[in-house]
């Protein structure tokens, strides 16, 4: 019912426009029939046929336009919301150019007009002077936004302004997280969330969605898995009490690849980038940009393992090195074992002699309790 009567009121004011536009034709054909009559070459016309000539072009303009409204609406509607989402995804700095310069541009057709004015009739002036004003401040409003990063005082301005108007969330760590593809698709994040550790939003990119059910519909059928547990993982979080999941449409239209579109996205947003992609961590490092990198994350809460220290291995195959055996933690963490090869498949307590931190993680040496180095 509420969306009839909106409906309807936008009908009548569509009406009202045309019953407008329609008078506003009947008092120029009057004008234009009295100025005839003025000079003789016309009959000079009757009052009821200036009424009955305004009801007729009023109402033709009336019925016109309530019968155009349907293609009207769905036509202004598109252009809204396209623009609503344009307005939505550009950067402030953007937006406050483009606004900078409309105003440059509308004072310029202020001027122009002015020197248009002497020696034009009226009408001709009135339409010029329309003209003008749109011409000039579509132009001023699109060179401020395509032109606004070659403003730096303006956008370094706008920039302290949102660091001043930004919520104390920001300040306390409590920023929107950006997930990335692989951090989606890696599944832990399901579980960190579930601790209760994580604060804030969880946004959710659209065309992070997007690489996400592209994924899920590829030929290949491990890519095709790995889509397939992303979604299922986005499903997870969305479930966790507590936990508040954005799906956003904003986008970066200028940028092609999802991680550059993310950084930026994130960048706009104020908030931070959640991923496990080694190289998406340091173009961000690169850029000055906050990360959250899952792997580090697990990496930091692995337990500390010191020389001399006493651990229980499971040897589950044979080293690259001859007589080197293979175990893991239960974090992963691979152990090598000092003469371990013969003790495949048994449950060995050994000591450790080295810890060595790779790029790749870390790992363990150690030999079997109570056997000397050899």
């Amino acid at each position: 019912m509420k969306g009839q009567g909106v409906r309807r009121l936008l009908v009548a004011l569509c009406a009202a426009m045309g019953a407008l536009i329609g008078a506003g034709v009947a008092a120029t054909v009057a004008a234009a029939w009295e100025a005839l009559a003025a000079d003789g070459a016309a009959s000079s016309p009757a009052h009821s046929a200036i009424l009955a000539l305004y009801a007729l072009l009023g109402g033709a303009g009336a019925l016109s336009c309530a019968l155009l409204s349907g293609p009207i609406l769905r036509v202004a509607q598109r252009y809204v919301r396209r623009a609503e989402r344009a307005l939505c995804s550009a950067p402030a700095q953007q937006v406050v150019c483009a606004v900078a310069g409309l105003i440059a541009g509308l004072i310029v057709a202020l001027l122009t007009t002015q020197l248009l004015r002497t020696g034009q009739p009226r009408e001709l002036f009135t339409a010029l002077t329309a003209l003008v004003y749109v011409v000039m401040g579509y132009l001023g409003a699109s060179f401020g936004a395509r032109r606004y990063r070659e403003w730096p005082l303006l956008s370094a301005l706008v920039a302290r302004m949102q660091e001043r108007t930004a919520p104390r969330e920001a300040a306390t760590g409590a920023r929107p997280k950006l997930l990335d593809t692989s951090a989606i698709i890696d599944g832990r994040i399901c579980d960190i969330c579930g601790t209760g550790f994580v604060e804030g939003t969880l946004v959710v990119p659209q065309f992070v969605l997007s690489e996400l059910r592209h994924i899920a519909d590829s030929g290949d059928a491990l890519r095709r898995a790995r889509g397939r547990r992303g979604l299922d993982v986005l499903s997870q979080l969305q479930k966790l009490p507590g936990v508040r999941v954005e799906i956003t449409d904003a986008d970066v239209p200028d940028a092609q690849e999802v991680d550059v579109k993310l950084l930026r996205l994130a960048q706009r947003m104020g908030g931070v980038v959640v991923t496990t992609d080694y190289n998406l961590n340091k173009v961000a490092s690169l850029s000055g940009m906050r990360v959250l990198n899952v792997n580090e994350l697990a990496g930091a809460l692995r337990p500390a393992v010191l020389p001399g220290e006493e651990l229980t291995v499971h040897v589950v195959r044979e080293g690259k090195e001859p007589g080197q055996g293979v175990g893991y933690m239960d974090d992963g963490t691979m152990i090598v074992v000092e003469n371990g090869r013969r003790h495949v498949g048994e449950t060995q307590a050994v000591t450790v002699t080295t810890v060595l931190q790779t790029s790749a993680g870390r790992m363990i040496f150690a030999r079997r309790k109570g056997e000397r180095a050899g």
